[in-house]
């Protein structure tokens, strides 16, 4: 029951995150079209392009962390696994992952705390005067997210592992 619902809300969560990370592409293509339309047709650049497109790229890595994380597609070096046997390999995926979530959780806690300092000094963009406090947070709450995804993997493996030779 309990993992029927977790199951759930994951894949509500990872769809939501794709969704964002479609819309954000679509969106800076069309503010960069727009700015270089006006830039070189009208020499009438759109204010604030740079800014906007500069906080829409932070939103969509983030956002892609927790998925490529959860897809366990990272780029994988596996020169060497066609001599190891699975138990091996499987040692070596949980020590990766156990080093992934626990870097991560150290970053989590680096990036709220510099979130915590942008509250403080109320910094926002140079020219729109966005706010640079909740994509801060946002920063956080992600990697926070790829976190728990990697230290889940390593103790729950999942079915196959892309970055196994067996799973080729």
């Amino acid at each position: 029951m309990l993992k029927t619902i977790m199951s759930s809300i994951a894949a509500r969560t990872y769809f939501l995150l794709g969704l964002v990370a479609a819309l954000l592409l679509f969106f800076m293509m069309t503010i960069t079209s727009i700015d270089v339309i006006g830039r070189y047709v009208f020499n009438a650049p759109l204010r604030g392009a740079f800014e906007l497109t500069e906080l829409m790229l932070v939103v969509l890595i983030y956002a892609g962390l927790p998925l490529v994380s959860h897809q366990n597609e990272h780029i994988v070096v596996d020169v060497f696994d066609r001599w190891m046997s699975p138990a091996v390999r499987r040692a070596l995926d949980v020590v990766a992952h156990l080093l992934a979530g626990l870097t991560l959780l150290g970053m989590t806690w680096l990036l709220i705390r510099k979130a915590s300092r942008i509250v403080e000094n109320g910094d926002v963009t140079s020219t729109l005067k966005i706010g640079l406090a909740p994509f801060a947070y946002m920063m956080g709450v992600l990697v926070l997210a790829t976190a728990v995804i990697h230290l889940a993997h390593a103790l729950f493996p999942p079915a196959a592992q892309s970055g196994s030779a067996d799973a080729a």
